[in-house]
């Protein structure tokens, strides 16, 4: 936790939010102490397996959780009747507590549940870009998909990670283009994320292993800041007002 508070003080951050990755499967333990040691300054996203008690959704509320992940990505799942299930399934379950479900999965899959996203009764975030590859055309149907979606309120899409859309790191411009064309289907639905502390799967490692993190600096994430967001209403509007409405900041 001291690394996370030194971590948001080189980016001037106040507020956090933790979202539990893959390597820790449904053991939330890690994610829970993060939210006790910020005392009121952090939000949590779980990952939970259907036999999660609606008692314990409750606890993880108390304790400063707001959301749920659904990750096929990470595992390289492309299973569109899995995520339709799980969609359907948690946003029943999440809705009373006013929790909200972030997808983090494929183009494909996304652009395939787009009229069940529309449709659920909880908000939706779509992680890293929505899993558009940088290089896209923005007039790819499913890119236009996901769009349509953002621009109806239907879902957030989360400004974080473009080494997860663009492995080669030469892709900055095409990065930039999807960032501007979200920010224009829907300012109100953009969320930024630093993604620290940049976990990355080394080659011939599984999920669940563990491997080195990426070294990105804050001079990175605060130059994809401004570049992204290119004026400081526009900065307070996505780095402020709207993580504040959704994670109830």
């Amino acid at each position: 936790m001291p690394d996370l508070k030194r971590h948001m003080s080189s980016l001037g951050i106040t507020h956090a939010v933790i979202v539990q990755p893959s390597v820790y499967g449904t053991d939330n333990t890690c994610m829970l102490d993060g939210l006790r040691d910020l005392d009121g300054a952090g939000r949590g996203v779980a990952v939970l397996d259907d036999s999660a008690s609606d008692a314990l959704l409750r606890d993880f509320h108390s304790s400063g959780v707001r959301g749920l992940r659904l990750n096929l990505e990470s595992t390289g799942s492309r299973d569109t009747r899995r995520m339709r299930d799980d969609l359907q399934a948690w946003a029943q379950r999440l809705a009373p507590l006013g929790w909200h479900v972030q997808v983090y999965a494929s183009l494909d899959v996304i652009a395939e549940v787009v009229p069940i996203l529309q449709a659920l009764p909880v908000p939706v975030v779509l992680d890293h870009f929505a899993g558009v590859p940088a290089g896209t055309a923005l007039t790819d149907s499913r890119v236009q998909a996901i769009l349509g979606l953002v621009a109806s309120d239907a879902a957030y899409v989360k400004l974080s990670a473009p080494y997860r859309i663009d492995a080669s790191g030469t892709a900055v411009e095409a990065v930039a283009g999807l960032a501007a064309a979200f920010i224009q289907a829907n300012p109100d639905r953009m969320l930024w994320a630093s993604d620290w502390p940049h976990t990355n799967r080394e080659p011939g490692k599984s999920p669940l292993e563990i491997s080195a993190y990426r070294q990105i600096g804050p001079r990175r994430l605060a130059q994809d800041i401004h570049t992204w967001l290119s004026d400081e209403a526009l900065r307070t509007r996505v780095l402020v007002e709207n993580p504040a409405r959704l994670y109830g900041f």
